[in-house]
C-alpha cells in the first residue's frame, strides 16, 4: 500500500508541465501549438525566450529528481524497496509524458529523464548529461543527443550497479524515450530535424 501512494505521488509529481507553466508566466504562446509541438524545453526556447526555457528545463528536470530522491530517502522506513524506487521512477517519468493535469498530453521526457538518473545516481546522471552535451555540441541536435544518451544510460547504470530492478526501469524509461522520438528520427533521416536554437514562426508570431 505504501509503495502504491509513492508511485501515485511519482506521477503526480511528473504530471506537472513545466513547459505549459512557465509559457503562461512569460505570456508565451502554448508550446503544443507550434514547432515540434512537444512541451519540453527545446521547444519552448523556440520561442526565443531563453529563461522561460531554462525555467522549463530546470522544472522538468527537478520532479524527476525529487520523486526518486523522495522515494530513496523516505521509502526504507514505509517498506519501499528497490523495486518500489524503479517503480517510481518509471511513475513520475510517465506522468511527464501522459500528463493527467493537460489532458494526458505531455513531453518527450528528456529532462525528466535526467533528473530521474541523477536521483538515482549522481554519477549516472553526469555520465548520461555529458553525452547528450558531447552529442548536442558536436551535431546541434537536441534530439539525436537526447536519442545517444538514452541508448547509453541502462549501460551506464549496468557497469556501476549491475542488473536490478531499476536497471530494468531504466531500460524501460530508454526505451520509451526512443519511441517518444519516433517522429525526429524520421525528421533526422529526411534532414529535417530542426537543429538546436531556431526558432519557430508560429511561436514568434505569438509573442507580438
Amino acid at each position: 500500500m505504501n509503495t502504491l501512494i509513492f508511485v501515485i505521488a511519482a506521477y503526480l509529481i511528473g504530471s506537472i508541465s513545466f513547459a505549459v507553466v512557465m509559457s503562461r508566466l512569460f505570456g508565451l504562446s502554448d508550446p503544443r501549438t507550434y514547432g515540434s509541438k512537444n512541451p519540453g524545453a527545446t521547444n519552448v526556447l523556440r520561442s526565443g525566450n531563453k529563461k522561460a526555457a531554462i525555467g522549463t528545463l530546470i522544472g522538468d528536470a527537478l520532479k524527476g529528481w525529487f520523486a526518486v530522491w523522495l522515494a530513496i530517502r523516505l521509502g526504507p522506513r514505509y517498506g519501499v524497496g528497490d523495486a518500489g524506487i524503479a517503480m517510481v521512477a518509471l511513475a513520475v517519468f510517465i506522468g511527464h509524458l501522459y500528463p493527467i493535469f493537460f489532458k494526458f498530453v505531455g513531453g518527450k521526457g528528456v529532462a525528466t529523464a535526467l533528473g530521474v538518473l541523477f536521483g538515482i545516481s549522481v554519477w549516472l546522471g553526469l555520465g548520461t548529461l555529458v553525452t547528450w552535451l558531447v552529442i548536442a555540441y558536436a551535431f546541434r541536435y537536441s534530439s539525436l543527443a537526447a536519442l545517444i544518451a538514452a541508448i547509453f544510460a541502462p549501460f551506464f547504470y549496468g557497469l556501476m550497479n549491475g542488473v536490478d530492478e531499476i536497471f530494468f526501469a531504466v531500460v524501460v524509461m530508454s526505451a520509451l524515450l526512443v519511441w517518444r522520438h519516433s517522429k525526429n528520427i524520421s525528421n533526422l533521416m529526411a534532414g529535417k530535424e530542426s537543429k538546436i536554437g531556431s526558432k519557430s514562426a508560429a511561436a514568434k508570431a505569438g509573442n507580438k
